[in-house]
């Protein structure tokens, strides 16, 4: 039995664990402590043990840990970060001390059984397709759910002031079977002020501008260093990474031929996106390819538009207006609104043997699965979505929401002030009504509504009851402020 090793946290804290190294990182050693509660991370080099960093580590660990777990919303943000917890040292070292990572964020069968569910393995189409098993890849669907919660825990962070400063797969836990995510290393966040980062990123996420200047001095005002508008990079990377199985700018262009030249100026200044829609030289061969990085490699088969308009939109403006002009790249906040609402254009794929389960609706007439290539057959609403600027005025919102069998309505469909985030209530969290396909026909049953209108009949559709919807039928969801009507639209195929 190893010993046993005892020292108080910098805020009084008493901590005990065993002498004993479980793993390792990058930076850090991990030991457990004898009550199972929790881990004690201890920095390996002495350029991390010195009174800044304990400092830095300190205001983590203090007022940004109070400012976000402690505030509205604060109970959410737990199942979304890995949070360091207190700051210690022992023999000269610094150390923190975080929570065990939930079990879902392991293997819990396969070749991996045990292994944390790092992102890379999702990421990438060789690692996905040769490696991991049907029932840890989840669907289409559970992928953008998990992506959202990647978006909401950077605009946390980043609405905080603080910096990831290594947001990569590497640094989130992912589990796309249940649509979960968790950020991890939140010791390394960048403290604004006085604390500048000691890493530039990880190869993959860095943004150009911080690998074209890297061998700057520290001191050179042109020397970019990771901060907001380089973890949007890293996130619009993240996003593109986990739905579409590739990276957005590794294709098939070569600038040099020696392999670190051309490394660090693909990826910095000669930097250019893939799928790029008027210089097409970086576009990856498929010839190229190896069959493990097929179809998600073919961007001609499996273009970034099957993500829907709204994701494509921010995929431009990262990738083509932003990748060399941080000042344009989408804020967190707009990554998670988009995803929001993309999922509301998800459809069921019809055919069984899909892996990917769902697809997003295209706005055509014989919309089909752009994974499988199976066409959608029946009918198949499209609620097109209103808002009332004043009184007795609508205006379309952009904003549509797609019908399957069983589909739930929910409070932030129903009024626009009303947001799917972490301050949602209770109530708001509930289902307010249910889309059926019923007797050949489709139907919304309202369950919680108390002001739904069919307003082509001028009739009040009471809680229990049901509209039917037709080509054209407008719908009221709500005589609240802020409340939205829908107008109807079929697609038969």
């Amino acid at each position: 039995m190893a010993n046993i090793i005892k020292v108080t946290a910098t805020d009084g804290t008493p901590l005990e664990f065993y002498d004993e190294i479980k793993s390792s990182g990058g930076m850090k050693d991990c030991y457990f402590s004898t009550d199972r509660k929790y881990v004690c991370l201890v920095f390996r080099e002495a350029k991390h043990n010195n009174p800044a960093n304990k400092e830095r580590l300190e205001i983590i660990c203090g007022i940004y840990k109070q400012k976000i777990f402690q505030e509205v919303g604060g109970e959410y943000w737990k199942g979304l970060f890995v949070w360091p917890e207190h700051v210690f040292v022992w023999n000269g070292k610094l150390g923190i001390t975080s929570s065990f990572y939930d079990s879902k964020f392991f293997f819990s069968s396969g070749k991996f059984k045990g292994k944390e569910k790092e992102g890379k393995w999702f990421a990438s189409a060789k690692l996905r397709n040769k490696f991991v098993e049907s029932e840890h890849k989840g669907t289409f669907l559970t992928n953008l759910h998990m992506c959202l919660k990647i978006a909401r825990a950077v605009r946390r962070m980043h609405a905080a002031g603080l910096a990831h400063s290594d947001l990569s797969y590497k640094n989130i836990l992912v589990d796309p079977s249940s649509g979960s995510a968790c950020v991890i290393d939140c010791d390394g966040l960048v403290v604004p002020g006085k604390f500048p980062p000691d890493v530039v990123g990880t190869p993959d996420f860095i943004a150009p501008e911080v690998l074209e200047t890297k061998l700057l001095k520290l001191d050179d005002k042109n020397k970019k260093l990771p901060c907001i508008q380089t973890d949007r990079h890293a996130l619009a990377v993240l996003i593109y990474m986990y739905l579409l199985n590739r990276h957005p700018l590794r294709g098939g262009k070569v600038h040099d031929l020696d392999a670190a030249k051309d490394e660090e100026l693909s990826m910095g200044k000669m930097a250019l996106f893939v799928e790029h829609p008027t210089d097409k030289s970086n576009r990856p061969k498929p010839q190229n390819l190896a069959p493990s990085e097929l179809p998600q490699g073919d961007v001609n088969k499996m273009p970034y538009t099957i993500c829907g308009p709204y994701l494509k939109a921010l995929f431009d403006r990262a990738f083509i207006d932003g990748l060399h002009n941080p000042a344009m790249r989408p804020s967190a906040a707009e990554w998670e609104q988009a995803l929001v609402r993309t999922t509301d254009l998800i459809q069921p794929c019809q055919n069984p043997q899909c892996e990917h389960k769902w697809f997003v609706f295209d706005n055509s007439t014989k919309p089909k699965c752009p994974f499988c290539g199976n066409e959608y057959s029946g009918q198949l609403p499209v609620l097109n979505l209103y808002y009332s600027p004043k009184p007795g005025t609508f205006r379309p919102e952009n904003y549509r929401l797609m019908v399957y069998n069983k589909q739930t309505l929910y409070m932030w469909h129903v009024n626009r002030f009303i947001e799917p985030n972490e301050k949602l209530g209770i109530e708001d969290k509930k289902p307010v009504g249910d889309f059926h396909f019923h007797n050949g026909k489709w139907i919304l049953i309202n369950r919680r509504l108390n002001s739904l209108y069919d307003k082509d009949e001028n009739r009040k559709i009471e809680v229990g009851q049901y509209v039917e919807l037709t080509e054209g039928k407008k719908i009221l969801l709500s005589t609240e402020e802020g409340g939205r009507l829908i107008i109807v639209q079929l697609v038969n195929n």
